[in-house]
């Protein structure tokens, strides 16, 4: 069954060459369209049972540029060519989200390439938000896309983008780090310092300053944020709204718009869309990498465990952000986190409620730590109830603890994040949440268990062998 989507532009959404470099004096090309020309095709029918040479969209290729920011030279040609959208008027996204929050990704995509024209590109990251450019590709509308190279991607990264470009017929847009900014971080602290103090500042020059730099020269964005992929700074996010931290072209608060066409899809429907549609993907999909980054901050993840494990692992949930989405992570009246991301607040239910499950205050585990000739083993979590992570493994925990019972070892939990997070760093080996160790009979020292697998049967074995 053919499936007809009527794809025109109005006098408003004309495409200006005005964020194109001074030496682009010519209108560029898209397929056989000059960007000065007017969009009027009034149907392109897409067979989505058929292969996919029956779909014809319109952008054949699109000009690589170093930077989306206008320049100057851009007003010097001629008026036909210069034309550009006005500045798009003041709406209600809050309103326009609501109205489109069962719309299909489809739909979704296609409105906001018909709402911003050129103004508008897909940030592609090399992994399953490849699915965008299909959505963009199937509306038959003009699209951009553009990319943060790193200079820190898996190889199976680059090869992505070049299949991808050959595969869509286009030209993806690479935004670069700095080099002199590169180069003062790597020569002060090293290749991997984010092992050490943490990946924001890596993340800052090598990601985030390119992709605001991009940004500048755009007055929309299109992204592949999920609700699910990370409960703590994405289970709100909506389709579109106003960018809360990052500016457009014309400068200021509330001068760029963020869709998010999939934020409402779950993930296994994404990659059923994928195998459907026949898209290339990342190899290192099948290798058990879900969420894909830079080579240091991204390994595969075990069947069982949230894709956003995979993802600066040495680090708390909290930081599960490198910056590009910060305006995801919520602050409370004090400017502080929320607690639902990094937080204590009695809002947050407790986990971990088995009957056998003993709950562990500051005093009784400093006494716990005193004892070097225990009767009986101990293992003991340590936790925020606000991290999703703790709270994907509060099944298996509160299994092995109704397991244990009885059987001479204590099952425990500490919850160890707000005013207690310090003292667990220095004197409970915490590195992130959660955190499990074995206090052993005999042994005054704790043994820190040190896998991800958190399932009973690996929680077992790892306390019969060192019980």
């Amino acid at each position: 069954m053919a499936l007809a989507i009527n794809v025109s532009s109005s006098s408003s959404s004309a495409i200006s060459t005005s964020s194109f470099p001074s030496s682009e004096l010519k209108a560029p090309r898209i397929g056989s369209l000059r960007l000065s020309d007017r969009v009027n095709v009034s149907s392109v029918s897409l067979s989505l049972s058929g292969k996919r040479s029956s779909v014809k969209p319109l952008n054949v290729q699109s000009i690589a540029k170093e930077s989306f920011v206008p320049s100057q030279a851009a007003s010097m040609v001629t008026s036909e060519v210069t034309e550009k959208l006005d500045v798009v008027e003041m709406e209600d996204f809050e309103e326009l989200a609501k109205s489109l929050e069962t719309a299909s990704p489809l739909e979704i995509m296609d409105k906001a390439l018909e709402k911003f024209g050129n103004d508008i590109a897909i940030a592609f990251s090399g992994a399953e938000d490849v699915a965008l450019i299909e959505y963009a590709y199937l509306t038959g509308r003009p699209y951009r896309v553009f990319s943060l190279d790193t200079g820190r991607l898996n190889p199976e990264t680059y090869r992505l983008f070049d299949t991808v470009e050959k595969h869509y017929g286009i030209r993806i847009e690479y935004m670069f780090p700095d080099a002199v900014e590169v180069q003062a971080l790597v020569r002060n602290k090293g290749l991997f310092s984010f092992y050490e103090d943490g990946h924001q500042e890596c993340c800052r020059i090598r990601k985030v300053r390119p992709l605001r730099r991009a940004l500048k020269g755009l007055r929309a964005w299109i992204t592949g944020q999920r609700k699910d992929q990370s409960p703590g700074t994405r289970s709100e996010i909506p389709v579109v709204q106003v960018d809360p931290v990052f500016e457009g072209l014309d400068g200021g608060a509330g001068s760029l718009v963020k869709w998010n066409p999939v934020a409402n899809v779950e993930g296994n429907d994404v990659w059923n869309f994928l195998r459907t549609m026949d898209v290339p993907v990342n190899t290192l999909h099948a290798a058990g990498y879900v969420s894909i980054g830079c080579e240091p901050c991204t390994r595969a993840v075990l069947p069982g465990q949230h894709e956003r494990e995979g993802r600066w692992w040495w680090e708390d949930a909290k930081a599960k952000e490198c910056g590009l989405h910060k305006g995801n992570i919520k602050e409370n009246s004090n400017g502080n986190a929320a607690a639902n991301v990094n937080g204590t607040s009695s809002t947050v239910a407790d986990i971990f409620k088995s009957e056998n499950v003993v709950s562990l205050s500051r005093q009784g585990i400093e006494n716990l730590m005193k004892l070097e000739n225990r009767k009986e083993a101990w293992i003991v979590v340590l936790y925020a109830p606000w991290c999703p992570f703790c709270q994907a493994m509060e099944g298996s925990f509160d299994e092995l603890a109704d397991k244990l019972g009885g059987s001479g070892v204590k099952v425990a939990k500490f919850r160890a994040d707000g005013d207690q997070k310090e003292f667990a760093k220095r004197e409970l080996q915490l590195g992130s949440f959660p955190t499990i160790l074995v206090f052993p009979k005999n042994s005054s020292r704790p043994i820190k268990y040190p896998s991800e697998k958190r399932d009973v049967d690996s929680l077992t074995s790892f306390l019969n062998l060192v019980r």
